[in-house]
C-alpha cells in the first residue's frame, strides 16, 4: 500500500455557498493534513489528528503555507483545438470555417492526434485540472489517442468522437451509420477503462442530419448512462441557421429535445441566449448549461446570465469551462476571472466562494461525480492542486495586505494562472514536479 501525508491549508466545499459570508458552505483547515492512501483520500481534518493515526514512517510532503483544494474540472474543451487558439476572427462561424475544421482534418493521423494529446494532458495538468470533458475530432484516431493519455497518466477523463454529417469539409464528415458503429466501438473500447468515461457527441445540430440525430437518439437510448455532449445557443446566427434546418422544432433545444438528448447527463456548451420556455426545459430535464467565458468574450457571442439561471424559480444546473480553442486560456483560473466580469456587465455579482465551488464541487455535482472527484471527502480520489497565491512578484507584494480566505482566493482568480499552481496531484501521485523535470 502507498501512503502519503499531506500538510497545507486545506479548502474543500460541502454545498454551494449562499453568501460570502456562509463559511457553514465549505471545510477550511489552516493547518491540515490529507491522508491518502493508494491514491484514494483516506482522512483529512486538522494536521495533528491525521497525523496521530497515521504510520510514523509515513512519507510527508508539507505545503504548508499553499492552499490544497481538490483538483479542478473542466466541463468544455475540444482536445483537436491546441493550435487553434488564438486565431482572429469575427465570430463563431467564420473562426469554425477558417481555422477550426481544417485544423481538425489533421487528426485522421494517428501520430499528430498522439503529439496533440501529449501536450493537452500536459497543459491540463500545468494547470491544475485533473479532470475535463473534451470533444474529440470526428475520426475514432483522435479519441483513441485521447483516452489512450488519459490511462496512461491514470486521469479520470470523459470524451467522445464527435459525429458530424454535414456542413463541414469532407474531411470532417462521418455518416449516421459511421457516427453510431464508431461511437459505439469507442465505448467498447474506452469507457470504464482506467478512469475513462465515453460521452456521446454530436458536435451540434447545424453538423448533424436528422438521420445523425437519430443515431445519436439510438445511442442515448442503448447507453443511458453515459454523458452526451453537444453545443446549443452560442450565437445568434447560429441559432437561426440551426432553427432554419429544423423547422418543425419550436426552438433549438426542442431540437435536441425530439431527440430524446435533454437529461441530467447532458451538457450543453454555452447556453447563453436560452428564452424562458428553453430555461424550463433544461430545467425540468436536469440538463446542463456549461458557461464558458473566455470563449464567449474572444467570439463576441454575449454575456451568459449565470445568476439569473440559478435563482429562477426553476433554475439551471450549471457548469463552467475553458471552451480551449475557442477560449483563451487553459487556467480554470483564469476562466472565473472572465465569468467574474460578465456578471459584472451583467449587474451581477460572482464572488469568489462561488468560484471556487463551481471549479471543484459544481462542475462534479454537474457531471454526477461528486461521490469520486471535486472535494476532499475521505473515499474520494486524491485529485488535487495545490495554489500559491503569492506565486508571482505582483501577487506577493498584494499577499501582504489580503487578510481573510476569500480575499486571498479572489487574488488567485484575478492575478493567478499556471504559475499559481505549485503541484498537481493525480490519485494521489505528484505530477506538475514531473512535467518541470522532463522540461528541464
Amino acid at each position: 500500500m502507498t501512503t502519503t501525508l499531506l500538510r497545507g491549508r486545506l479548502l474543500s466545499f460541502r454545498r454551494a455557498p449562499l453568501s460570502l459570508a456562509d463559511s457553514e458552505s465549505y471545510l477550511y483547515e489552516t493547518d491540515g493534513g490529507l491522508l491518502i492512501e493508494d491514491g484514494i483520500i483516506a482522512a483529512v481534518g486538522a494536521y495533528a489528528d491525521v497525523r496521530a493515526k497515521a504510520p510514523a514512517d509515513i512519507n510527508e510532503i508539507d505545503h504548508r503555507p499553499h492552499l490544497i483544494m481538490p483538483g479542478l474540472i473542466d466541463m468544455h474543451l475540444h482536445f483537436p483545438q491546441m493550435q487553434v487558439i488564438a486565431s482572429y476572427a469575427a465570430n463563431l462561424l467564420e473562426w469554425l470555417n477558417t481555422y477550426t475544421f481544417p485544423e481538425e482534418c489533421r487528426f485522421v493521423e494517428s501520430d499528430h492526434a498522439q503529439k496533440i494529446a501529449t501536450h493537452f494532458y500536459d497543459e491540463l495538468i500545468r494547470h491544475g485540472t485533473t479532470t475535463a470533458v473534451a470533444y474529440c475530432s470526428v475520426h475514432k484516431t483522435s479519441a483513441d489517442a485521447y483516452f489512450t493519455e488519459a490511462m496512461r497518466r491514470n486521469m479520470r477523463m470523459i470524451g467522445g468522437k464527435v459525429m458530424m454529417d454535414r456542413n463541414a469539409p469532407q474531411g470532417l464528415l462521418d455518416t449516421p451509420e459511421m457516427g453510431y458503429d464508431e461511437t459505439r466501438q469507442v465505448i467498447a473500447d474506452w469507457h470504464g477503462k482506467g478512469r475513462n468515461h465515453v460521452a456521446i457527441t454530436p458536435r451540434f445540430a447545424i453538423t448533424s442530419t436528422p438521420a445523425q440525430m437519430e443515431a445519436t437518439a439510438a445511442l442515448a437510448r442503448e447507453f443511458p448512462d453515459l454523458h452526451i455532449q453537444t453545443h446549443l445557443s452560442e450565437n445568434h446566427d447560429e441559432i437561426k441557421f440551426t432553427c432554419a434546418l429544423y423547422p418543425e422544432a419550436t426552438d433549438y433545444t426542442d431540437i435536441y429535445a425530439r431527440y430524446g438528448l435533454l437529461g441530467p447527463k447532458s451538457l450543453f456548451g454555452h447556453a447563453i441566449h436560452l428564452s424562458d420556455r428553453e430555461a424550463d426545459a433544461m430545467s425540468e430535464s436536469g440538463a446542463v448549461a456549461v458557461h464558458c467565458p473566455t470563449s464567449n468574450l474572444f467570439l463576441g457571442s454575449g454575456l451568459f446570465p449565470l445568476k439569473a439561471l440559478v435563482r429562477r424559480e426553476k433554475p439551471v444546473r450549471i457548469g463552467v469551462a475553458t471552451d480551449i480553442g475557442g477560449g483563451s486560456s487553459y487556467s480554470m483560473l483564469r476562466t472565473m476571472d472572465e465569468a467574474y466580469k460578465i456578471q459584472q456587465l451583467l449587474g451581477e455579482r460572482l464572488n469568489p466562494l462561488d468560484s471556487y465551488y463551481y471549479m471543484t464541487l459544481g462542475n462534479a455535482e454537474a457531471l454526477s461525480l461528486a461521490d469520486r472527484i471535486g472535494t476532499l471527502e475521505p473515499g474520494t480520489d486524491a485529485d488535487l492542486v495545490v495554489l500559491n497565491a503569492a506565486a508571482t512578484p505582483a501577487m506577493a507584494l498584494k499577499m501582504e495586505v489580503v487578510k481573510t480566505l476569500p480575499e486571498e482566493l479572489f487574488l488567485l482568480q484575478t492575478m493567478g494562472d499556471d504559475r499559481s499552481v505549485t503541484e498537481t496531484y493525480v490519485a494521489g501521485v505528484a505530477v506538475k514536479g514531473q512535467l518541470s523535470e522532463a522540461a528541464g
